[in-house]
């Protein structure tokens, strides 16, 4: 049921609610006009998405989910839930398909607005449903295997073991919040140090432990190579991607992210060649955050043509 969520700046939107094998998915349904789907990543939420929604609600439907486990969607434990990319895509499935037949919503025409996990979310169900997606807009994402090849670069080697591997890493993610704290820290997630509020606000869901299984869990489902479970469904994201090469595509670049770094950049030039690229120097992983005011009106400029 349609509600307001107090306290959080810069955040005043109705929240509403999907069911779905007794689980609720948190949503924000914003506006009127042809629908723009904002899909978040890990540790973030529909927070990340406040000031594109307030700039294009006017013009635009604004449909931005809270994955299960995050934002303010249920949290359900390890047992209850799977927290795998198929998971997660067959819940934008669903919800999609309940806005249409349910909500108005056209089959057709979608903007689909990518961060982070996002992107392999995201083209997975774009691959399902390519005619409905009229346009992308990437940031700082990735929907293909890694452009620097099956080993993990030297610098991410020893943090993705401690996370996904040992009983500290667990410590740090359900006892510490720690993946989630300093991706709100510049030189981490940001460049820019987020003002005491919006910072408590990118928090503020994952506010005990049991309420942290998500985010551990997107780190633990990242496909690293064949091994992994959600490595033959990235695979089919990646080849979906020419299917999109001929429609406008906007991609916003944080080239200080630690992770997403220009070789990523590269690659998603190399597979949708007639992008728009806008690249910011002075801007992280939070490219929202620390490019805001750029990057913002490019989006909506790109959506009025």
């Amino acid at each position: 049921m349609p509600g307001h969520i107090p306290r959080l700046p810069g955040y005043p939107f109705a929240s509403r609610w999907f069911s779905r094998d007794g689980l609720r998915q948190h949503y924000l349904d914003e506006g009127d006009g042809a629908p723009v789907l904002m899909l978040h990543g890990n540790p973030s939420w529909s927070y990340l998405w406040r000031r594109l929604i307030e700039a294009l609600r006017g013009e635009h439907r604004c449909v931005a989910p809270d994955h299960i486990g995050m934002g303010l969607s249920d949290k359900p434990g390890q047992d209850r839930y799977p927290h795998t990319l198929a998971s997660r895509v067959d819940d934008l499935d669903a919800l999609t398909a309940h806005l249409i037949a349910d909500r108005a919503a056209p089959d057709r025409g979608w903007t689909l607005v990518m961060h982070d996990w996002g992107g392999p979310i995201g083209m997975a169900w774009a691959g399902r449903h390519p005619g409905r997606v009229a346009r992308l807009v990437v940031l700082n994402s990735a929907a293909f295997p890694n452009p620097h090849g099956p080993r993990v670069r030297p610098a991410l080697r020893l943090p993705l073991w401690l996370l996904r591997e040992t009983r500290l890493g667990e410590r740090l993610f359900l006892r510490h919040h720690a993946f989630a704290r300093l991706a709100t820290l510049p030189p981490f997630g940001v460049r820019n140090r987020l003002s005491s509020d919006v910072r408590a606000a990118f928090l503020a869901p994952d506010d005990r432990r049991g309420h942290r299984v998500a985010v551990q869990r997107f780190v633990h489902d990242i496909p690293l190579g064949p091994g992994d479970r959600s490595w033959p469904l990235l695979l089919r994201a990646g080849e979906s991607l020419a299917a999109f090469a001929d429609r406008p595509v906007l991609i916003g670049w944080g080239l200080r992210d630690p992770v997403f770094d220009p070789l990523m950049l590269r690659e998603w030039r190399r597979r949708l060649p007639r992008a728009q690229i806008h690249a910011f120097r002075d801007a992280g992983h939070y490219v929202l955050e620390d490019a805001h005011d750029r990057l913002v009106p490019a989006i909506r400029a790109f959506l009025r043509h």
